[in-house]
């Protein structure tokens, strides 16, 4: 993977037309280059514009220097470059030096020299920070594209210290890492880019959310599962919703319940494979919901995704027969017997089975109610139903009240309620 970006472009630029600076009399040109400058003081500019004014005491030496680094004199060099490094008082002298280290190891491909000559031209005093940042994170790019991650790792680093709110620097950071094993880190960096670019008030890069959420899958860091929660409330479809939630369940192993109420959000958003179709029947026929069980079959079937001659689907259709399917009536009539909370909890599901949301929340409320509830998974339904029935503030005040195992299940509801007017 060869790095590219915007910044190393412009860092390159900046690094390499300076050489065209001359420094001291030139065929044909006045002994200072752009303006008149005081005795014995020689000037240039950069490609910015700013004036370069070495000092009296340095110009001999940079020209010196100057005149070995374009005739590409490599014996000489390095005795010229350290007599002008000891008369180097200013930082415009240190810059205009850094620069000529620069050009000398960029004709000479050395990397190495390419660094110290970066490091020189960004501790000058003459550059701001900005600058600074593009030029490491340019040899970075440099260091990366040779494959030298450890190295190119440093750079990033140094970028992002000077500039902390340089996204595409922390991309790049993450890319380094990445390329050394460190995932987990690589991840971290990931994420802080797409921090800085929401803090910026711009909408997170899908190329990037989907990298981020890929190397912190590898790792296995939990910022995955929120990562994959991010890509798919920014980006929704019936794709990014499907893999983010198996991101989730592939991590989390939730228990029947849970898995179940992630899949019937699968549903929603139109991702269910066949796979999904099948572990969702299981699933609410696992909890005697048979009804549901078989609605699910039914909408894979109609969707074709769902082939009932397949062994496992045949083996999941030739279960629900027979099944109980409770009715409206039944629901009723079990309501009125003071049933446990669990089982109370149960009749909701049925109803949200049937399809009859307004009913399944009204019975999810009274489950909140009993002694002994667990109002998290009755809070997780009632948020879910009212999504259903379009109630979404309702549904919203449900989900965050979720607390404890569940509460990244309802996250994920919350997610996707948040994307609706």
């Amino acid at each position: 993977m060869k790095l590219m970006t915007t910044t190393a472009a412009l860092a390159f630029l900046a690094i390499s037309a300076p050489a065209a600076a001359q420094y001291g009399p030139q065929p044909g040109q006045p002994q200072t280059v752009n303006e008149p400058a005081p005795k014995g003081q020689a000037t240039a500019k950069t490609t910015e514009g700013k004036q370069i004014k070495l000092s009296g005491k340095a110009q001999k030496a940079v020209i010196d220097l100057q005149k070995a680094v374009n005739a590409n004199d490599v014996a000489s060099i390095p005795a010229k470059l350290a007599a002008a490094q000891a008369v180097a008082s200013t930082p415009d002298d240190k810059y205009a030096i850094g620069q000529l280290q620069l050009k000398a190891a960029l004709a000479a491909k050395d990397n190495a020299a390419m660094a110290v000559a970066i490091e020189a031209i960004a501790t000058s005093g003459f550059v701001d920070a900005a600058t600074s940042s593009k030029l490491y994170a340019s040899l970075g790019t440099t260091l990366y594209n040779d494959k030298q991650y450890a190295q190119a790792g440093t750079a990033f680093q140094k970028a992002s210290k000077i500039d902390p709110n340089n996204a595409e620097v922390y991309t790049l950071l993450g890319e380094a890492q990445f390329a050394q094993g460190q995932k987990a880190e690589a991840a971290n960096a990931f994420q802080r880019a797409l921090q800085l670019q929401s803090a910026a008030g711009a909408k997170p890069e899908e190329k990037l959310l989907k990298r981020a959420v890929s190397v912190a899958y590898e790792a296995r860091s939990p910022l995955a599962m929120d990562l994959a929660r991010q890509w798919a409330a920014a980006y929704p479809s019936a794709e990014s919703w499907r893999n983010s939630i198996a991101i989730y369940r592939n991590m989390a192993h939730p228990d029947v319940e849970g898995t179940l109420d992630l899949l019937r959000l699968v549903q929603l958003t139109g991702g269910l494979n066949s796979g999904e179709y099948a572990l969702y029947a299981e699933a609410a026929a696992d909890q005697s919901n048979f009804t549901e069980a078989q609605a699910i079959i039914d909408a894979g079937i109609a969707a074709k995704v769902v082939d009932p001659a397949s062994a496992r689907f045949r083996d999941i259709i030739n279960g629900l027969k027979g099944k109980p399917k409770a009715t409206a009536a039944d629901l009723e009539a079990a309501a009125k017997m003071s049933p446990s909370p669990l089982n109370l909890l149960r009749i909701g599901d049925r109803y949200y089975g049937m399809g009859d949301y307004a009913k399944a929340a009204e019975i999810y409320r009274q489950v909140m109610t009993q002694p002994g509830a667990d109002t998290n998974i009755a809070n997780l339904h009632l948020g879910m139903a009212l999504t259903r029935a379009g109630d979404k503030a309702g549904a919203t005040a449900a989900f965050k009240a979720v607390t404890g195992d569940r509460a990244e299940i309802a996250k994920f509801w919350l997610a996707y309620l948040q994307q609706k007017a």
